[in-house]
């Protein structure tokens, strides 16, 4: 025990603290973790913010064709990765398995699939601006296939990370509850 004025206790140099408990790892790893996702689901809602703001502004004509262009067909089913999300944050207070399996499904289907989709759809035209140095389509001034080709590039890392975390995080849910059926 510590004192606040007085000699030390006997016997207590500091070295007797292999006997106290610790922390298992596998709660350790699910806060650090649960960090890690919450990281990227912050990256990964900037992005579609960014999305949803040049599909807003090229729909409701804020600013004229030349300066945003109309959004490809993969944005539109890419909106929805906002829900696999909210699911993912949905699971961590209370560790909820099934929201996470939720979230990392739905993460292929409204988030992944539409980014390889949308890598596909724009191929062509990065194709022609590669090979003849034009574009059609603009934001800002700059390409929007030279633009979007570097939000799915961005996109594809934020999810394939978070779907490994979240991976490792369900791994180390599943360690826990197996721990808890033994006892």
């Amino acid at each position: 025990m510590a004192s606040r004025a007085g000699p030390r206790a006997t016997g207590t140099d500091g070295s007797d603290f292999r006997h106290r408990e610790r922390v298992a790892e596998h709660y350790q790893m699910s806060v650090s973790l649960k960090s890690e996702i919450k990281k990227l689901i912050y990256m990964q809602v900037m992005l579609w913010l960014l999305v949803a703001a040049q599909m807003c502004v090229a729909h409701f004509k804020w600013l004229p064709h030349d300066q945003v262009a109309m959004p490809y067909q993969w944005e539109y089913p890419y909106l929805l990765s906002i829900i696999p999300s909210l699911f993912g944050l949905l699971s961590f207070p209370r560790n909820n398995i099934s929201y996470l399996v939720i979230s990392m499904i739905s993460t292929g289907l409204f988030s992944v699939a539409p980014l390889i989709y949308g890598s596909m759809e724009m191929f062509p035209m990065a194709q022609q601006l590669y090979r003849h140095g034009k574009a059609y389509r603009f934001i800002f001034g700059f390409s929007a296939v030279s633009v979007m080709y570097l939000l799915v590039v961005i996109a594809v890392q934020v999810h394939g990370w978070q779907l490994y975390y979240s991976k490792k995080l369900l791994d180390s849910w599943f360690t826990s509850t197996q721990e808890k059926k033994k006892k």
